[in-house]
């Protein structure tokens, strides 16, 4: 959803932009814009359910949501959170994705 929102974000804003040579017109950066805002509603959902799951930070949690309002933002928020979650998989056995022990351990 990062990448996906991210794009028609950044798409958007520079069709937006009227003194871009390619500039389309009024009809279609209307469109991206209605896209942007179905997706990113679609992207708050997807990274609110992914913060509570991991137990994030408010500050964390709001960092996050708010990348997919700024042009190319969602792009390294989704790459600081993959990164995260790469590194919580490769855990020691016996520690779980908080790297407390388990209680099976």
């Amino acid at each position: 959803m990062a990448w996906t929102t991210g794009l028609v974000l950044s798409v958007g804003a520079l069709i937006g932009l009227r003194f871009w040579p390619w500039y389309i017109g009024e009809g279609i950066a209307r469109w991206f814009w209605t896209a942007h805002g179905w997706l990113y509603l679609a992207y708050l959902v997807t990274a609110f359910t992914l913060a509570y799951r991991l137990r994030w930070s408010i500050g964390k949690t709001v960092l996050v949501l708010l990348a997919g309002t700024v042009p190319f933002m969602s792009f390294v928020a989704e790459r600081r959170v993959s990164a995260e979650l790469a590194r919580r998989q490769d855990l020691p056995p016996g520690q779980d994705r908080t790297g407390a022990p388990s209680s099976t351990a």
